[in-house]
């Protein structure tokens, strides 16, 4: 038996009429690129999180570059952010022309630690950039009091959390922007690439409108320099199908993190650390993570008994070669350091059956007794 980490044929048999229907549609019209599936898409996405605008573009870290440039960050600006998160939210601000300054994770939620932000101000300060990861909010009511208390932009990387919140408020209440990823994984996945932006500004949003087309406004006429990063019609075609199903596909997701918690309680497994949902906040589970001790040996005995799991993430930014001028040694972040060398993904995802969980957790009790 192979049980992988994320499985979307089961999805993909239940959606495949209105699929096959609405790409024939599309293919139909000959319009391909920023049609009315798009618009449509932003439209839902922007409701979803109660903000008026919402901006398609190629991938998740295009979002983030575009957000931070479309809001002013540039050469000479610091933002401030997590090291324990995927590439692109530092590589991003990079992008930008920017310096990433990493501070290190509540230990907790692994996120952000908001104790830690103010201390990295400097004068160079021009954002905050918290991440949502593996599907729980960062602390946005103390990100937002913090900002404004130090005139400093948010922009929220909310790729892993489509549909969170924390204190009732959405990924983009509380600040310039937000970016979502629809990488094939996500809880809201397309057949492909594709991100989004969302915003309450209206003059951030037409930046942005204006930053995903090289920068052109009215078309061919170039006023700054942008890039090709249009969301298409057919990955917004097929999310459109998808949206709907957003809500019960994230509640099945907190059904599956409860169950897996339960069984993990009922071995008394006290060698693992269970993922929490703190208060004030809805976790739509992305991932569910544990954190355990000798994690390269209980990973191999996964995986020879079939069973997929995935490290987010092996190295913290702060520690990657690529940002080696940013000066930072191990111990910079150690909270971000022990994570990253405990930290195990198991296999998550609405169609996930209890009995594949219940031989799951039955291995990894196998593991430790």
């Amino acid at each position: 038996m192979k049980i992988s980490m994320v499985d979307t044929k089961e999805q993909y048999e239940e959606l495949k009429p209105e699929l096959l229907k609405i790409l024939d549609e599309v293919m139909s019209s000959s319009i391909f690129i920023i049609g009315e599936n798009v618009k449509q898409i932003e439209k839902n996405v922007a409701n979803l999180n109660k903000v008026n605008h919402g901006i398609g573009c190629s991938n998740g870290s295009d979002a983030i570059h575009i957000a931070l440039e479309a809001s002013g960050v540039g050469p000479g600006d610091e933002v401030i952010t997590t090291s324990f998160t995927f590439f692109a939210t530092a590589g991003s601000i990079v992008r930008a022309g920017a310096k990433p300054v990493f501070v290190d994770i509540d230990p907790i939620t692994f996120n952000i630690d908001v104790k830690k932000i103010e201390s990295a101000i400097t004068n160079n300060t021009k954002a905050i950039l918290p991440v949502h990861l593996y599907g729980q909010m960062a602390d946005m009511e103390s990100v937002y009091k913090i900002a404004k208390k130090h005139n400093l932009i948010i922009i929220e990387d909310a790729a892993q959390a489509i549909g969170a919140k924390f204190a009732g408020k959405s990924p983009g209440e509380l600040s310039s922007a937000a970016t979502f990823s629809f990488y094939p994984s996500k809880n809201l996945g397309a057949y492909g690439d594709g991100g989004m932006i969302i915003t309450n500004d209206d003059e951030i949003a037409d930046r942005m409108r204006v930053i995903r087309v090289h920068g052109a406004k009215p078309k061919y006429y170039h006023h700054v320099l942008g890039y090709n990063s249009r969301l298409d019609e057919m990955q917004a075609a097929i999310l459109n199908i998808k949206f709907p199903k957003l809500k019960e596909w994230n509640e099945l997701r907190r059904k599956k993190a409860d169950y897996y918690s339960y069984l993990f309680d009922q071995y008394g497994l006290s060698q693992v650390a269970l993922p929490k949902e703190i208060n004030n906040s809805y976790h739509v589970y992305h991932q569910y993570t544990i954190r355990v001790d000798k994690r390269s040996e209980l990973q191999e005995y996964l995986e020879a008994h079939g069973i997929e799991t995935t490290i987010y993430y092996p190295l913290p930014l702060h520690l990657q070669p690529v940002f080696k001028y940013l000066d930072y040694k191990d111990g910079d972040l150690p909270e971000t350091e022990k994570a990253s060398k405990e930290v195990l993904s198991l296999p998550i995802y609405p169609e996930l059956n209890e009995d594949t969980q219940r031989f799951i957790v039955s291995k990894i009790r196998d593991f430790f007794n």
